[in-house]
């Protein structure tokens, strides 16, 4: 089989398989939120109390019920929803004035792409800067620091490292703001992409975009420094054995510099795993976003999904993690297919 109509199979495959992974996780979460009150018979998953109190009478809560549809046979509620699914209704909140869950993805998700490139940025930039001054110097006091970097920022609790930055630099340095994403009393960029930064640049207003920029250090350095240890680990492993390779003996035999070797040589193969490792990182950023965002009151979605799994809010809840496991799906299959056109040696 030619490498071409390798390529081809391999991305038919992951295309074809990316339906199947999307509608397990909707049918986990959808059963989940349903069945898990009934399992621990309890109230306390129940949109109806959320909405109406469990005060309220038996037979408006009953009323309530039958008009959302919840009375049905969990298999009736199930069809209906792969339907909405279909026709790509992901419905309305049940808590928020009946607003539909698309526009509550468009108002903010913009705020979590913005945190979530500025804190894959940093965490790419930490990690592999940290990973190479590792590798490059074995069993030294740098390569022991990397390690322990790594060791820690991989396992510190993100809530407990965002109330640390915010106490340190917020509270006690008073370098950056606590919390949110622009200040109250000034009106934040529009424009067409719902990010601060980018619209504020479109819009050629560097005070804004300074703003916006000052707003969103410290979160995105909170998160980015947890992610970086994964990034650290992948690449002084990797680099410490390509280093060890034979084609770079004979780099070093034909007198080109170290740091040539290290960075025009060893370390473009030792990125192939960083490569690879770039599609679960990024379901860890969305994972890690919740607590970020909650910890520093940034308006992202996945603030949002908190208030609606808080709410009990079956619509938004289900509709949020939707969208975000379709995103995962797509980075998974964009870093497959990015790993494959680089390693010849992948095949499904």
């Amino acid at each position: 089989m030619s490498r071409i109509k390798a390529l081809q199979y391999y991305i038919l495959a992951r295309l074809l398989l990316a339906p199947l992974m999307i509608w397990t996780i909707v049918t986990v979460v959808f059963f989940l939120l349903r069945v898990l009150p009934w399992l621990l018979q309890s109230t306390i998953g129940d949109p109806v109390d959320a909405v109406l109190g469990s005060r309220a009478p038996e037979s408006v809560k009953e009323e309530y019920r039958q008009r959302l549809g919840l009375a049905d046979p969990l298999w009736v509620q199930y069809l209906r929803y792969l339907g909405s699914l279909l026709r790509f209704d992901l419905g309305s909140s049940l808590t928020s004035q009946g607003e539909a869950v698309w526009d509550t993805i468009g108002r903010h998700f913009p705020a979590t792409a913005e945190l979530a490139v500025c804190s894959m940025a940093i965490a790419l930039l930490i990690g592999i800067t940290v990973g190479m001054l590792a590798a490059s110097r074995p069993n030294s006091w740098l390569d022991i620091g990397g390690r322990l970097f790594g060791i820690i920022t991989y396992a510190l609790p993100m809530f407990w490292m965002g109330m640390l930055m915010q106490l340190l630099f917020a509270v006690q340095l008073g370098w950056f703001p606590i919390g949110d994403r622009f200040p109250a009393s000034l009106f934040p960029p529009s424009g067409p992409t719902g990010l601060y930064t980018i619209d504020s640049l479109l819009a050629g207003d560097l005070t804004s975009f300074f703003t916006a920029l000052y707003y969103l250090f410290l979160p995105s350095l909170t998160l980015g420094l947890l992610l970086s240890g994964i990034f650290e680990r992948i690449v002084r492993v990797n680099l410490k054995q390509t280093l060890r390779a034979d084609y770079v003996e004979a780099a070093r035999a034909r007198g080109i510099p170290e740091r040539r070797i290290l960075v025009a040589h060893a370390l473009k193969n030792a990125m192939i795993p960083v490569i690879t490792i770039l599609g679960l990182t990024f379901a860890s950023l969305l994972g890690g976003a919740i607590l970020t965002e909650v910890t520093f009151s940034w308006p992202g979605l996945a603030n949002r999904l908190y208030d609606a799994i808080s709410l009990r809010d079956y619509p938004t809840v289900q509709g949020i993690l939707v969208f975000f496991a379709v995103l995962v799906v797509i980075a998974s299959i964009a870093i497959d297919i990015l790993n494959a056109y680089i390693d010849p040696r992948i095949r499904y």
